[in-house]
């Protein structure tokens, strides 16, 4: 299984460089991570909630989904009045790249199963998935959605595409972690 069989929502990415960059990051946090393609699709999508039945992969797609139909939306009910305010790319690139931090933040325990690895002592996923967007020249726009996107964004002005990440990431989360 490859990223692009991972995550197929990197094809809605239009820019074949910023689809790449997306892809390649991906692939360098489970290298240095030590992940499988097929251990990162059956981690739980969060270590802050008990019995949570949904998987990382399937989290970030689906909120991934989630703003590409907000954005739709919000197009179509608002038109020209909203058409420039929204970057697609860097709402969709945000999205994915959001949580890769989370693969260098949890580690498989020997005896099995997950935790919390030593990096969570220091940096949490979105600084750590910045630094992977720094490194591979992501757009600003990007890295804001990225860097904005947890409790840890709240004291910045989010732009428009952090706001919907933001929603929608909360949104799944709440939703999934409800018993």
């Amino acid at each position: 299984m490859n990223i692009m069989e991972l995550l197929p929502e990197i094809n809605e990415i239009r820019d074949p460089d910023l689809r790449e960059k997306t892809a390649l990051i991906w692939e360098e946090a489970m290298e240095e991570g030590g992940w499988t393609a097929e251990e990162v699709n059956a981690i739980p999508f969060t270590l802050l909630a008990d019995d949570v039945d949904v998987t990382f992969i399937e989290h970030v797609r689906t909120v991934a989904k989630l703003c590409i139909a907000t954005e739709q939306i919000l197009r179509e009910a608002y038109g020209d009045r909203i058409e420039d305010r929204i970057n697609h790319d860097h709402l969709v690139a945000g999205a994915l790249l959001a949580d890769v931090g989370k693969l260098l933040e949890f580690k498989k325990r020997p005896e099995g199963g997950i935790e919390f690895s030593e990096m969570y002592q220091y940096l949490r996923h979105p600084w750590s998935a910045v630094g992977y967007c720094w490194k591979h020249g992501l757009p600003k726009g990007v890295m804001h959605v990225v860097a904005t996107h947890a409790w840890e964004g709240d004291k910045f002005k989010r732009r428009p595409e952090s706001i919907i990440f933001h929603h929608m990431d909360f949104t799944d989360f709440e939703l999934v972690k409800f018993k």
